[in-house]
């Protein structure tokens, strides 16, 4: 795939801190595909697909396996995905490819000997964060459902990458620096000179066991990978680790099923969006932050006006409390789903919002339908990737996948990163002396931030699909992107470079480095009690505009936008922001 890879070398030039955005490239004469990616070479492979006559998911399996080889601290078929689809004789779909705990999983899997529960960062490293992977069966299951091209293909860009090597990013580079402090010797090997200090950036890496294992996965399919000597492998890594061995059984893997879900939408402004359900919690706070907003005039306000914000900011709030409290596994507790996407709930929530001030307090609604229960924040850490592609059938595909942490639990198997999604449980099981949504449990999916979403036109046709990477900052993403493409008439590329303003509790945290800074003084005249933070986001997305396709990439990362022609989005990066962790 030369051509885009030449075109982004232009592409890249040194960045400044300032954010200076550009339109996205015309769209080409001929309706065409189109691939997002947080990478260019994994955009390119999807685009390789495409041009092979691949569909829109063979294209996403393939960029999620070139993901998996040269972003390994984001994403792999050693984590999960959650899938949202429109095919293109209109029908909708969501597969959920969450990992699992383990069925010796229990509600005190998070603590130390002494019986007092781990901190975060005590949990994260070794085996007991590891849940069972769901990437690649979430793969098999999309490909038998809509896929065109033989499987083994789709593996042919990822093995090229992995054998022939691949020049390590800024954000691997940076993040195995930052972050990398649990990783296990065998995995630092990997992407370490060698004296063991990182590699530089620009530096070639290849990763021949993790080629050989693609290959094996490519010939005898993805069951490959959860039965037999590579299941084997995984147990003995994640119960033999130094640290926090786990009881992981060869069972908890042959047993692993990606599941289809009903998907979760509504109606905004005279769009229907749509996402993914739990135990993804970011479909439905995505969709509450939106509707909520519905009676406030957003496109009057414009995308410059403090007020507008702080009106943002506001419905976030309302939206997390509730979320905290009450989306966990629907395989094991009552998700009021619903409940929280009821009209007049939601109306009754809005009514909350006031546009001059800031409320004093938040607390969780009381939906139809809601359990009695409590839940507690759980940290979530900034991680994942995002990727959408459209195929010029009218496909469309958005997934967002995830190791959750950098480099997840620090372990590896046959050159590939293992998760560490457990610690997106809740450590602690009770609070106020009731049992919390999202606790630990065996065979339980973990709450995830994670909100691909697809935007339907008023005329029924697919406008956006659009996701994010970043721990629960995913859900103001997504969010606001939406706003920007529907409220404030911006392309997809534009209200992906909005700076942010994150607020999933009192404080606000305006991103650093982007023209909400300015904003600040407006803020605090309304009530907004204010952080500057450096959020590190990361969103993709494909947008349908004068009926073509057309790719947008955040300008903090990597990303690009790559059309079935090698046609490359325009994007300036933001330099300050690229060193962001994810």
């Amino acid at each position: 795939m030369k051509t885009p890879l030449l075109a982004l070398a232009l592409l890249l030039p040194t960045a400044t801190a300032e954010a200076r955005r550009t339109a996205p490239a015309p769209a080409p004469a001929k309706d065409q595909g189109m691939v997002s990616a947080a990478d260019p070479r994994a955009a390119a492979a999807g685009v390789e697909i495409l041009r092979a006559g691949g569909s829109a998911t063979d294209a996403a399996i393939a960029t999620m396996l070139a993901l998996n080889v040269v972003e390994p601290q984001s994403s792999g078929i050693g984590g999960g995905s959650f899938w949202v689809s429109h095919a293109a004789n209109g029908g909708l779909s969501t597969i959920d490819a969450r990992e699992k705990a383990p069925a010796a999983a229990d509600p005190r899997w998070f603590y130390a000997a002494d019986g007092t529960p781990l901190s975060h960062r005590d949990a994260v490293p070794g085996g007991r964060s590891v849940g069972v992977p769901g990437a690649l069966r979430g793969m098999a299951l999309a490909h038998r459902a809509s896929g065109r091209l033989p499987w083994a293909r789709l593996f042919d860009p990822a093995i090229r990458l992995a054998t022939n090597g691949f020049k390590a990013s800024p954000r691997l580079v940076n993040g195995m620096k930052a972050y990398g402090g649990h990783i296990t010797p065998e995995t630092r090997t990997l992407f370490s000179a060698p004296d063991g200090s990182p590699v530089a950036i620009g530096a070639m890496i290849r990763n021949p066991a993790q080629a050989a294992l693609l290959q094996r996965i490519a010939a005898r399919g993805a069951d490959s990978f959860y039965v037999g000597p590579e299941a084997q492998k995984i147990v003995a890594t994640v119960n033999g680790a130094a640290r926090n061995p786990s009881k992981m059984t060869t069972g908890d893997l042959a047993s692993y099923d990606a599941k289809t879900r009903a998907p979760v939408c509504v109606t905004y402004r005279v769009h229907r969006i749509c996402g993914m359900g739990p135990p993804s919690s970011g479909g439905i706070t995505v969709l509450m932050i939106l509707k909520q907003l519905e009676r406030f005039d957003m496109a009057k306000l414009g995308k410059d006006s403090p007020q507008a914000w702080h009106l943002f900011a506001e419905s976030s709030r309302l939206a997390y409390a509730d979320r905290d409290l009450y989306v966990g596994d629907p395989d094991f507790v009552p998700v009021p789903v619903k409940g929280m996407l009821d009209p007049a709930y939601l109306a009754s929530r809005s009514a909350l919002i006031q546009p001059t001030t800031t409320m004093a307090s938040v607390s969780a609604g009381s939906p139809p339908g809601a359990p009695a229960r409590q839940s507690a924040p759980v940290s979530e850490v900034p991680g994942t990737t995002d990727l959408a592609v459209a195929d010029a059938r009218g496909n469309v595909v958005e997934v967002t996948t995830t190791v959750e942490g950098y480099f997840g639990s620090g372990l590896t198997v046959d050159g590939t990163v293992l998760n560490n999604q457990l610690t997106d449980f809740d450590t602690v099981p009770e609070k106020g002396g009731y049992l919390v949504a999202n606790r630990v449990e065996g065979g339980k999916r973990p709450r995830s931030s994670m909100s691909p979403t697809i935007v339907y036109g008023p005329d029924g046709k697919v406008r956006l699909a659009v996701g994010a990477a970043g721990g629960s900052t995913i859900i103001a993403q997504v969010a606001k992107a939406i706003i920007g493409v529907v409220d404030w008439k911006l392309s997809a590329q534009d209200s992906i470079a909005l700076g942010l303003i994150y607020a999933p509790g009192h404080v606000a945290a305006v991103e650093k480095g982007t023209e909400r800074e300015a904003m600040i003084p407006a803020l605090e005249a309304l009530g907004e009690t204010v952080q500057v933070t450096a959020l590190g986001l990361k969103a993709n997305a494909v947008e349908r505009v004068n009926g073509r396709w057309v790719g947008a990439a955040d300008p903090r990362s990597e990303g690009v936008g790559i059309a079935q022609d090698g046609t490359v989005t325009q994007i300036q990066r933001v330099g300050a922001l690229q060193r962001a962790p994810e």
